[in-house]
């Protein structure tokens, strides 16, 4: 068994274009999402590119669907080596009218989940002096200017969801680098191309945040990389 990654929040943007680059590098691919439907045609699409790629249907705002995640990889491809969190969720978009189940989910994605597949990967992350690497976006950044555009867009759910992750992002690199498990992110403050997102006016290659991804893996000398 080789090296392998794990990559939660899997689809046709970022993910999708971070798992071929870390693939096409001799990683064996897990991916993980809710639709069974599509993670199922994404994972025969990524074998028919010669990759080494596996999906299991799992809702990641449930720490315990997360670490069974984790298990079902390890199991399958061995110990992990990286993995990427992608997953998010966009609701709560007014807190003054959201509703507490909403403002949770978006919470248990953005930190519970995220931590919870971390400390599940830990021991294998710590022997392989692996890595951790976040997609986060610009809404995130503690700003006048940034808050006015979340506000206004309603979109708050997210806006805590990028910040509180951005957080646990580098609380996660400070305790973790005396292991030598690199923790990173990148900053994604446009719409990606091809993301659901993306109504045609998406100015973000994800093939240029899957270099991103990669130079952080590989270098390891910032914790933190900005697109537009």
């Amino acid at each position: 068994m080789g090296k392998t990654m794990v990559v939660c929040g899997y689809g046709s943007g970022v993910s999708g274009a971070v798992a071929e680059h870390f693939g096409a590098k001799g990683f064996s691919i897990v991916i993980a999402a809710r639709n069974a439907d599509r993670l199922k045609a994404a994972e025969k699409a990524l074998q028919g590119k010669g990759l080494q790629a596996a999906g299991f249907p799992t809702d990641l705002s449930h720490p315990e669907e997360v670490k069974a995640l984790i298990t079902k990889a390890r199991a399958k491809f061995g110990p992990i080596e990286v993995l990427h969190w992608n997953s998010f969720a966009d609701g709560a978009g007014d807190f003054l009218t959201a509703d507490a189940e909403s403002l949770r989910k978006v919470f248990d994605i953005s930190v519970t989940s995220f931590v919870a597949a971390v400390q599940e990967s830990l021991a294998d992350l710590k022997a392989s002096k692996g890595a951790v690497l976040v997609t986060n976006g610009g809404f995130g950044y503690i700003d006048p200017k940034v808050d006015a555009l979340v506000v206004q867009y309603g979109v708050m759910g997210l806006g805590l969801a990028n910040t509180a992750k951005m957080k646990t992002t580098r609380l996660l690199a400070e305790k973790l680098k005396a292991d030598g498990v690199y923790v990173g992110e990148v900053m994604i403050g446009g719409t990606v191309k091809g993301s659901l997102w993306d109504k045609g006016n998406g100015t973000v290659d994800p093939k240029n945040v899957a270099n991103l991804f990669w130079d952080l893996y590989t270098k390891r000398d910032k914790l933190q990389a900005s697109i537009q």
